[in-house]
């Protein structure tokens, strides 16, 4: 350990053993050009805890009585939460124009919409799209059953979401109205109406677990934007896969701008609709062309 540079050095063959670990209980990937992440994000927490070096952290992660509690605070480490409201605002605009009057006419007789945004980070998505919800229902609002829940694996990520106060950097993206609408501004921090955060409920999850996904059912819309670019293809495959299930047969899933899963799944068709990256079940899509 260098204390001049108050860095601890990881070898290969740590890097091996810690990106294994990261694997497979997140499902992220990390390769081999990008071990100077874990090494600089990691190496304080190895001192804080007088360790001598990765070998004994590993030991610590994996087999002492904190090894849950310190792979989240690993986690934490490791990955940036990067996200804002009315984050995209052009795919955004497809799902309020386009994708939600069409299932809120589809859920007529029902009056219940299930959204689930998975990997939320601090909530800027789901509370994104309560708004929008809020906007287009109006004084209707009152007679839908509204279910918006946003996971993630990260509890300190949920904490933020949960309490509903943010940064100004939070709300860089978002429009002027919506701001003065569903912000109060406190200082250097900006609150978020009740009635909002009132329509979203955040829970732990890892999308690695299929049964959690399973006990909440099916879902009418399924957001998960910018988060398979952190897995492998065969990751890739079983979060789709999952989705495939856990989605309504008319269900729309959204993904991120720059991420593409045409050739890792049968399950659905991507919608032509410019700036939309959304897709839905192919037999759905079938039956809408008259197939």
């Amino acid at each position: 350990m260098s204390t001049a540079t108050n860095k601890v050095n990881m070898t290969a063959e740590q890097f091996s053993r810690m990106s294994k670990i990261i694997y497979d209980r997140s499902g992220i990937h990390f390769p081999e050009t990008k071990k100077y992440i874990i090494e600089s994000r990691l190496s304080h927490r190895v001192i804080e805890l007088e360790m001598e070096d990765f070998d004994q952290y590993i030991a610590y992660l994996t087999m002492g009585p904190y090894q849950m509690e310190e792979f989240q605070e690993m986690f934490n480490r490791i990955t940036i939460n990067e996200t804002s409201f009315f984050r995209n605002d052009a795919q955004l605009s497809v799902f309020e124009d386009r994708i939600l009057p069409e299932m809120l006419e589809a859920r007529a007789k029902t009056k219940r919409l299930r959204i689930w945004s998975a990997a939320c980070s601090t909530g800027e998505e789901p509370f994104t799209l309560a708004m929008l919800l809020h906007r287009t229902l109006g004084v209707r609002l009152s007679d839908w059953r509204i279910e918006i829940l946003g996971t993630d694996i990260s509890e300190k990520a949920l904490s933020v979401a949960q309490e509903g106060i943010y940064t100004s950097y939070a709300v860089r993206t978002t429009p002027a109205l919506m701001k003065d609408r569903y912000f109060k501004e406190d200082g250097r921090n900006f609150i978020l109406d009740d009635t909002i955060r009132s329509m979203v409920n955040f829970e732990k999850h890892n999308l690695k677990d299929r049964m959690a996904a399973k006990r909440h059912g099916i879902w009418d819309i399924i957001f998960c934007r910018n988060v398979l670019i952190y897995f492998d293809d065969d990751m890739k495959r079983d979060v789709i896969s999952m989705f495939a299930k856990q989605l309504a047969p008319d269900g729309t899933l959204f993904i991120g701008h720059s991420e593409r899963i045409k050739t890792l799944t049968d399950d659905f068709t991507q919608l032509q609709i410019p700036q939309g990256f959304c897709y839905q079940k192919n037999e759905h899509v079938a039956t809408s062309k008259g197939v």
